[in-house]
């Protein structure tokens, strides 16, 4: 029998296999959230799918997402990771991304860690949306708005409040998974 999944996943596997195995299960590891910031503020403006074709080359070309490396990175890599065909070559987001590491860093040594700081904004539960249909799902809300200000505010780049709330679900901050999805009440 089919499974029954949220139905802006595609029969590609690629996407199944995200949807099926890691999007909206809570992540508390820095390491993780800092590869989905990475992941979502490249997506900003393109498909999520685009994204997931490229993750390994994303994490071959950002050292594995690395924070303390990548807080590093010079103009020659920036030149470099510009050349890479196998990423989204967009100067202002591997800028951006250099920067929010170094951001990242910032707020590690703030909060004791980063998924500290993140899970405080939703008092450490994922919210349950409970959602009965994709038409239910929304762009943004207050707590991506809040979230979204704040990131500004110490230095981040391209992560506005709809790229908040996309890493929000991503990371299982909240459940937007259908209620009749089969990953629903496992995450």
């Amino acid at each position: 029998m089919e499974k029954t999944r949220c139905n802006w996943v595609s029969n590609d596997e690629l996407y199944i296999k995200y949807h099926d195995e890691e999007w909206g299960k809570p992540v508390y590891d820095d390491k993780v959230l800092f590869e989905f910031l990475v992941l979502e503020s490249f997506q900003a403006g393109l498909s999520w799918i685009t994204i997931l074709k490229k993750r390994e080359n994303f994490r071959k070309a950002f050292d594995n997402f690395n924070d303390k490396k990548i807080a590093k990175y010079d103009d020659a890599k920036i030149e470099e990771l510009l050349q890479n065909e196998g990423i989204i070559r967009h100067r202002g987001k591997i800028e951006a991304t250099i920067n929010n590491a170094r951001v990242f860093q910032e707020i590690q040594k703030e909060f004791g860690s980063f998924s500290d700081y993140l899970w405080k904004y939703v008092n450490g539960k994922q919210i349950d949306n409970k959602l009965k249909s994709i038409k239910d799902v929304v762009a943004k809300t207050e707590i991506s708005d809040a979230l979204a200000k704040d990131l500004k505010k110490r230095g981040f780049k391209f992560m506005g409040s709809t790229t908040v709330y996309a890493f929000m679900q991503a990371i299982g901050m909240v459940n937007d998974h259908i209620t009749s999805c089969f990953c629903y009440k496992k995450v």
